[in-house]
């Protein structure tokens, strides 16, 4: 049985872990505005607080060591602990492709590059990375883990389909004197290449936290690697 003082601290790191999914969901969210409706402000609002996540991290980190060395959790707890740790470690790099996305919104010209539905893919993936701390906040034993585990093909398939309307589009597109700089026009087509590879990363750590939240509630690896 779990102590009520190291239980009132382990309820405590499960809220601050959620507190800095929320902070780096909503930067993902302004970052996939700013790439959809050319939201410049909320670009510069992601690119500019990416300390505050930061340092989120490291007071979880250090609350995690202290909670180790302090408190010696064992069995479950200290699965609970350690599955902690590593979900901070992914919603700290997620923060830094929503970064990513920041920057590619601000040096991409949406007009000039192919039609490709960034929106419904970067909704998909914030949505697994929601479903996926929820299942750490609730301790999913199965089900949600699972779940977020399985739309990562279909986030795989969303971004493999762009890709492949973009490649069909510029296969098409014959360039006269009239039309686009082609370097230009190269330039942006890179940027939409490499939002669609940060979107599919950001669907990744969505299982990482996933797969940890399993180990954590039941001791299944079964989801990690």
């Amino acid at each position: 049985m779990t102590p009520d003082g190291l239980r009132s601290e382990l309820d405590r790191l499960a809220a601050e872990v959620e507190e800095m999914a929320d902070l780096v969901c909503d930067r993902l969210r302004l970052a996939l505005d700013a790439l959809v409706e050319g939201d410049e402000r909320g670009a510069r609002v992601v690119l500019n607080g990416d300390g505050v996540v930061n340092r989120q991290y490291l007071d979880i980190e250090r609350a995690c060591t202290d909670l180790v060395a302090l408190r010696q959790p064992v069995a479950g707890d200290l699965r609970f602990v350690v599955a902690s740790f590593k979900i901070i470690t992914d919603l700290e790099r997620i923060a830094d492709l929503a970064v990513n996305l920041a920057s590619y919104a601000l040096s991409a010209d949406r007009e000039v590059l192919p039609e490709v539905n960034l929106g419904d893919i970067g909704a998909l993936a914030i949505r697994m990375v929601e479903d996926a701390v929820d299942a750490y906040v609730r301790r999913d034993d199965g089900w949600l883990c699972h779940e977020v585990a399985d739309r990562d093909n279909e986030l795989d398939a969303l971004c493999a389909h762009a890709s492949n309307v973009v490649v069909r589009t510029l296969i098409e597109h014959e360039l006269d004197d009239d039309d686009l700089d082609a370097d230009a026009l190269a330039d942006d087509v890179s940027v939409l290449f490499l939002t669609l590879r940060d979107l599919e990363r950001v669907g990744d750590h969505a299982v990482n936290v996933a797969a940890r939240t399993l180990y954590m509630a039941t001791g299944s690896d079964e989801l990690i690697y």
